[in-house]
C-alpha cells in the first residue's frame, strides 16, 4: 500500500531549489514523482492498492496548465484548490493506466482534521483557522477513510473512484475530464523528469 498524504497550504508563495512553486511541488509533483519510483514495487507485490489524499478543496479548483506555478497571480486558497484537483487528476489517470495491474488507485477527502497544517499561519488568518478548530475532526477520524481504502477487503478491485466518509461519491466536473488529466500528465512528467509513456497509456481505457 502506498498512501500519498503529505501536503502543505503557504499563505506567501515560495518556490523550491528547483523553481518550482512550492504547494504545487509538495502536493502534486512529489506523489506523481513518489508513485513512479515506488511503481516497481507497487507491481512486484502482484496486488497493491495506492490511495492520494485530496480534499473537498478540489470542487473550487482550476489547473492552470499556463501559468501552474502562478507566478502572475497568486492565492493561497486557490493554488491549494489547484494542487487538490490535481490529485483526483492523478488518481482517475493513473487508474485507467494500470487498469487490470492488480494495482488499484483511489482518492479521498478526509474533512477538516484537527492538525497542524495551519500552523504557520499568523495574524488574522490565523486566528480565524485557529476559530474552526472546534468544527474539525480529530486526526484519527480524519485518517479513517485512507485507512478504510488501505485495508478494507470491501473495495478490493475497486480503482478510479472518490470517497468521502468511506463512500464513493462523485467529484467535480473538472476532475472527470479526461482530456485535462492527460494533459496534466504530460505536464507533470516533463517537470519531474520522467517519460510520460512510463505507464503507458492503456488503448480503449
Amino acid at each position: 500500500v502506498l498512501i500519498n498524504n503529505a501536503g502543505l497550504q503557504l499563505w506567501d508563495r515560495h518556490v523550491t531549489p528547483n523553481g518550482y512553486e512550492e504547494t504545487f511541488a509538495v502536493n502534486h509533483l512529489a506523489p506523481f514523482l513518489l508513485t513512479h519510483l515506488l511503481l516497481p514495487s507497487l507491481q512486484a507485490a502482484g496486488t497493491a492498492r495506492i490511495v492520494n489524499v485530496s480534499s473537498g478543496m478540489h470542487w473550487g479548483g482550476r489547473i492552470h496548465l499556463n501559468d501552474l506555478m502562478r507566478e502572475r497571480r497568486y492565492s493561497s486558497s486557490r493554488v491549494y484548490a489547484q494542487t487538490k484537483l490535481a490529485n483526483v487528476l492523478f488518481t482517475y489517470e493513473l487508474a485507467r493506466r494500470l487498469e487490470g495491474s492488480g494495482i488499484t488507485v483511489n482518492t479521498l477527502s478526509p474533512g477538516m482534521v484537527r492538525s497542524e497544517f495551519f500552523r504557520d499561519y499568523g495574524g488574522v488568518m490565523g486566528a480565524i483557522v485557529r476559530s474552526w478548530r472546534v468544527f474539525m475532526v480529530s486526526p484519527q477520524k480524519g485518517a479513517e477513510t485512507s485507512v478504510y481504502l488501505a485495508a478494507s477487503l470491501e473495495v478490493e478491485g475497486l480503482t478510479g473512484r472518490y470517497f468521502v466518509k468511506s463512500k464513493v461519491v462523485k467529484s467535480s466536473r473538472a476532475s472527470r475530464n479526461r482530456h485535462l488529466a492527460g494533459r496534466l500528465w504530460q505536464v507533470s512528467a516533463e517537470l519531474t523528469g520522467l517519460d510520460p509513456q512510463a505507464i503507458p497509456e492503456r488503448e480503449g481505457s
